[in-house]
């Protein structure tokens, strides 16, 4: 199920709608290849419909942290997910909601553990990560960068 919604949200680039899509996934392992699938025509319909700059950079790093996160639902949390992606500023969030009320904490790298790196994966690509917890389960939420970074940092994290 996507349902695409514009209401008034704060500024959004260039029009004051927010532009986004929420996609009931109904668990099992095609829900990964859904949620990808799912940001890859949102992304293509924000540049599309709305005019607005989408690198091919960002439409990867999104798939990415789509991927990661819906395959953390999956694995760690019964029933369905919620994956909402909204396009804010000239950053798209990638939000999922999971049934699970733990709280992810990423783990110290260790190059000779093999699997789970998904959400230092995410970190590292983010712009920005939050996670809060709802009254019932959790919402993790990133933001990637729509346009590429004019300094050239893959990530499009501002320099410190």
């Amino acid at each position: 199920m996507v349902k695409s919604a514009h209401g008034a949200q704060g500024q959004t680039a260039p029009t004051a709608h927010a532009i986004q899509t929420i996609v009931a996934l109904e668990g099992g392992a095609a829900c990964i290849a859904q949620g990808r699938d799912a940001a890859v025509d949102f992304l293509t319909r924000v540049q599309v419909e709305h005019g607005l700059p989408v690198s091919e950079r960002a439409m990867h790093l999104t798939q990415l942290v789509v991927s990661e996160l819906v395959t953390n639902a999956y694995k760690y949390a019964p029933g369905p997910a919620l994956l909402e992606l909204r396009v804010v500023a000239d950053t798209v969030e990638v939000a999922v909601w999971d049934s699970d009320p733990v709280l992810p904490v990423a783990r110290a790298a260790d190059p000779g553990r093999v699997g789970q790196h998904g959400l230092e994966i995410v970190m590292a690509v983010a712009r920005g990560f939050e996670v809060q917890r709802e009254p019932v389960g959790k919402r993790i939420t990133v933001r990637v960068a729509l346009p590429d970074d004019p300094g050239g940092d893959l990530s499009g994290r501002n320099p410190q």
